[in-house]
């Protein structure tokens, strides 16, 4: 496979050193998933403070060039909740990386493109959806169990007539969400996705929604039942070879209908975490396979090779560029 393949979900972090403006809560700060995700990233915060979270950007961009399949990442943005005012309510945000910054960021490097994150129960979204595409935004992205966003309130409905007019896809989570410290797992139902869908938006289902229930019904089945009214539905496939999402990749797969639908991505820092490696998956691969996988040292090529291997056709990889066009093809 030749190199040419874009991620459209790697994650980024930002402590607000160098003055980027992003922010940490205390209660993330003191779980065990602070540390973990920093080392993912090859950072300490020691480094973060003295060099600033451009360091981030930077190591991204450095370890993707060194990959031999992978050659753009849409790097996401994430807002934070809105409190009644239209403003982010910061003390109820666990997490916020501003879309300002990212696409300065992103700018310095031709291997990342940026992806926004605009909360639309902001005062100003439709504004800074405006400013996000002159920005270059690949993509907006949400997660509506933390942001506190549930997709099918009519609220948003002149944000998602915005997004259908600018051609900009919406990357949402879909299915349980379990790298915070809590989570309203319920706004992550795929079933309230209708809303944007019905308008003609461009929805991505982060993950498929390939795990948790909802009214007594797995995620995904609901996803699937949108999937056949919807063509305008699309899907990545990050997290699909986590430990704790075994065997959903070739579940997906076999979905044949829907391989044209289906997007590369990556969740990273997630596939540097521990919690993706082939070795989980040796019930399906022959041990030479699992060795050969698991000795190759960049995440990227990791993941496409363990992908590859647990059976998703090539023509996957591609289809990125099919949906995102002009803007992804100038970057890769």
């Amino acid at each position: 496979m030749e190199k040419g393949i874009v991620d459209i979900h790697c994650h980024t972090a930002g402590i607000g050193a160098g003055g980027s403006g992003c922010f940490v809560s205390p209660a993330l700060r003191r779980s065990w998933r602070y540390r973990f995700f920093l080392a993912a990233f090859g950072v300490t915060q020691q480094e973060l403070e003295r060099c600033g979270d451009s360091l981030v950007m930077q190591r991204l961009s450095e370890r993707l060039a060194e990959s031999r399949f992978v050659s753009a990442a849409v790097v996401l943005a994430m807002d934070g909740i809105i409190g009644e005012d239209g403003r982010i309510d910061r003390q109820r945000t666990e997490l916020y990386i501003p879309n300002d910054y990212l696409a300065r960021e992103c700018r310095k490097y031709d291997n990342l493109l940026f992806g926004a994150s605009i909360n639309p129960l902001r005062g100003d979204a439709l504004e800074r959806l405006d400013r996000a595409v002159e920005e270059g935004a690949a993509l907006v992205k949400w997660l509506p169990s933390i942001q506190l966003i549930n997709p099918a309130d009519s609220r948003i409905t002149p944000f998602y007539n915005r997004l259908r007019e600018l051609g900009l896809p919406l990357l949402t989570h879909t299915g349980y969400e379990e790298s915070f410290t809590w989570a309203r797992n319920e706004l992550a139902d795929p079933e309230l996705l209708r809303l944007p869908l019905e308008l003609g938006v461009t929805v991505i289902a982060a993950h498929a929604a390939s795990n948790g229930r909802a009214f007594g019904e797995r995620n995904f089945d609901r996803f699937l039942r949108l999937c056949d009214r919807f063509p305008n539905l699309y899907a990545d496939v990050s997290a699909l070879t986590q430990v704790n999402r075994l065997g959903q990749l070739p579940r997906l797969l076999r979905q044949r209908k829907l391989l044209g639908r289906l997007l590369y991505g990556t969740d990273m820092p997630i596939i540097k975490t521990g919690v993706t490696s082939p070795w989980f998956h040796s019930y399906r691969l022959s041990p030479g396979t699992v060795r050969r996988i698991a000795a190759i040292t960049n995440p990227w090529d990791r993941d496409v090779e363990l992908k590859l291997a647990l059976g998703m056709p090539e023509e996957i990889f591609a289809n990125s560029v099919g949906l995102f066009g002009v803007r992804v093809k100038s970057s890769g």
